[in-house]
């Protein structure tokens, strides 16, 4: 993975495009060192929606190495603790102990280290309640930046006490993969939590049909390479372009046309 010589500091929120908060965190990493390069991965994110927001995060494997803060914190406030997690390829996850972060470190190396955020020299004060996104997480991610190490933060938890990631990794049970919807883009696609890896191991051709059961319904769909493989309208299952396995109606909303939502479970099985 490559690096640059400007440490990365990216933002990620469920801010929306009208808030302030946004460019309030960015300034707030401006102040602390100004030599970094902010990098706003994505904010306008579903309100409150940790699935989405861990399927977000997951993408920091395509960004360059570095200090990754998550705003997407429905219990902000309350005893749920604000974290650092240092991961295998270098990064550090910053953000609350609510699982968010968690499906991120199975895509950057695996856990290496957990402090809980404690050092008020470290924060922006006085804290607000109701906004650790500028009072905690972005200081911590910016002072980890400039240098300061992990340790300096807090106390080191035990990285089998943070809470549970909002979904698992699919399973393979004979000839049916048993998964979930972890996000929805613009385009009313599905992506599932099923790796390209796991997907692989299914043993499904290019051109194969497979059947996609939700709910009470089960579409018959084609696996294809890409959208145009299939008419206007019509379903396909596919690699994404982030390591997940997607679900789609070319050139037309999945979601609109079938009304399925995040956090729902899915099964895909070969037609025979």
């Amino acid at each position: 993975m490559f690096k640059l010589k400007k440490p990365i500091i990216t933002l990620t929120s469920d801010f929306g495009v009208q808030s302030q908060g946004i460019g309030i965190i960015e300034g707030v990493a401006a102040e602390i060192n100004p030599d970094a390069k902010v990098i706003h991965l994505m904010h306008g994110l579903p309100s409150f929606n940790l699935f989405y927001a861990a399927r977000t995060m997951e993408t920091l494997n395509y960004m360059p190495v570095g200090f990754h803060v998550c705003v997407v914190d429905p219990g902000v406030g309350t005893e749920r603790k604000p974290i650092i997690i240092k991961v295998g390829r270098g990064d550090y996850l910053i953000g609350p102990d609510n699982g968010v972060l968690i499906p991120a470190t199975r895509f950057l190396g695996g856990i290496k280290k957990v402090v809980e955020i404690t050092n008020k020299k470290y924060m922006k004060q006085p804290v607000s309640p109701i906004f650790h996104g500028r009072d905690i997480f972005t200081p911590a991610a910016a002072y980890l930046s400039k240098g300061v190490k992990i340790e300096k933060f807090g106390k080191e938890l035990d990285p089998k006490t943070l809470v549970k990631a909002p979904y698992g990794e699919a399973t393979i049970d004979e000839d049916k993969i048993h998964a979930k919807i972890i996000s929805v883009n613009k385009f009313g696609s599905l992506h599932l939590n099923i790796t390209h890896a796991v997907w692989d191991k299914f043993d499904v051709k290019l051109k194969d049909i497979v059947n996609f059961k939700f709910k009470n319904k089960n579409i018959k769909m084609y696996f294809g390479r890409t959208f145009g493989d299939v008419d206007n309208g019509k379903a396909l299952i596919l690699k994404d372009d982030y390591g997940r396995v997607e679900v789609a109606l070319n050139q037309d909303s999945f979601v609109k046309k079938y009304k399925v939502e995040i956090g729902e479970d899915i099964a895909v099985s070969k037609s025979n």
